[in-house]
């Protein structure tokens, strides 16, 4: 390795004049502002330590990252707890030349994901580690991308399946219903006393076929790409319409509803029948998520260029393993529940370029957020081939 300019000026130091110093000094200068600039306009956080794990140099992007402001001369585990800096500080002369690789999640100072690589330095014919340079790259989005992305593919694929399923369902449940109509003809011809305990029997065999066909149809509504018929419409007309639906069973479990409704919201590009069956969902599933005398909270407001539905209610909450699957085909707490209530609410939501964001205390209540775009942007369904 070629000696660096700093190690032949310090080689002939003795030999240098002042004038000529200066001019070294000055090119060092140039030289080191230049290289921190360069740094601080990266995306990537830099941080160099000395051979003792003491930082020496943190770019802006690291700051950024870890919230390290004012950290020259801290011990670099103090930001990164996670690692063992023992074993990496004592390991052989030999495995300095290796890049290591972490990833790891912060917390502060907000949650992110971060993957960053540690780069040991050693000075030229040294078996003494001098420090150690650590790359950071933030990798929250591209996680969340990817997650998003198969995602996707898992709804294509359950798409698929649907509609096979569908098909293989629908012509047996159609043949047992006719089935049962003959049947229950044929009961006109028998006496009354024999027939009463057969037509009980037809009757609940009709209410289960029945049972499984809304399940099919649930379940290609909550998987089906199908594309909103958008017109200019008011969230919060869509939302006393599904209240209004709701009224009977609001009255019947005896479930107070405020509305904090913002006055003047703008109009939106809406599917008003999608909408309001995701509203109906939200707004059953917080209902029966609750007591006799409790308060479900609707409130509507503009922030950051989206409208803003949150739906707070004082039901039993969903705990932390349960949160993460509520969202997922067949999952349900519910006894009676199908599973898919929620499903079909993301995708309506989605489709309209939106997001739904779920805070719960477990025993206290549920805050659900739908935030929709206020400027068109959905999501472009791809045609079904042979459409």
């Amino acid at each position: 390795m070629k000696a660096s300019f700093l190690d032949k000026l310090i080689g002939r130091i003795d030999r240098v004049d002042p004038q000529s110093l200066q001019s070294f000094v000055l090119k060092l200068s140039r030289e080191k502002g230049f290289l921190e600039t360069l740094f601080n306009t990266i995306q990537e956080g830099i941080i160099v330590t000395d051979a003792e794990g003491r930082i020496n140099y943190v770019n802006a992007a690291a700051t950024e990252l870890l919230g390290v402001e004012g950290a020259t001369g801290q011990p670099l585990s103090r930001y990164l707890r996670e690692l063992d800096w023992q074993k990496i500080w004592s390991a052989d002369p030999q495995e300095w030349r290796k890049v290591m690789s972490h990833e790891i999640e912060v917390l502060y100072p907000r949650p992110r994901l971060l993957n960053f690589y540690i780069v040991p330095v050693a000075t030229e014919n040294s078996e003494l580690l001098s420090g150690m340079a650590v790359i950071l790259r933030d990798v929250t989005e591209s996680r969340a991308h990817t997650a998003s992305t198969i995602e996707s593919e898992k709804l294509n694929a359950l798409t698929l399946l649907a509609a096979g399923v569908a098909h293989e369902l629908g012509n047996p449940l159609n043949s047992l219903n006719i089935h049962l109509q003959l049947m229950e003809r044929d009961l006109k011809q028998v006496p009354n006393s024999q027939a009463e305990p057969l037509r009980e029997n037809l009757r609940v065999a009709r209410d289960e076929i029945a049972r499984l066909d809304g399940i099919i149809q649930q379940f290609l509504r909550a998987v089906r790409p199908t594309r909103p018929e958008l017109q200019r419409a008011g969230m919060n007309e869509v939302l006393v319409e599904t209240l209004t639906l709701l009224e009977r069973e609001i009255h019947d479990r005896d479930i107070l509803v405020e509305r904090e409704f913002a006055d003047a919201l703008p109009k939106l590009l809406l599917d008003q029948a999608q909408l309001k069956q995701a509203f109906y969902n939200v707004i059953r599933n917080a209902l029966q998520a609750m007591r006799a005398g409790g308060i479900l909270r609707i409130r509507t407001e503009v922030a950051a260029e989206q409208v803003v539905v949150s739906f707070t209610d004082t039901g039993h909450g969903i705990s932390a393993e349960q949160i993460g699957r509520i969202f997922e085909p067949y999952y349900t707490t519910k006894s009676s529940g199908s599973g898919l209530g929620l499903m079909i609410v993301q995708r309506i939501v989605r489709e309209h370029g939106g997001t739904i964001e779920i805070e719960s205390d477990a025993g206290r209540g549920t805050v659900l957020r739908i935030r929709l775009p206020m400027h068109e942007k959905r999501i472009r369904l791809l045609e079904a081939k042979g459409a």
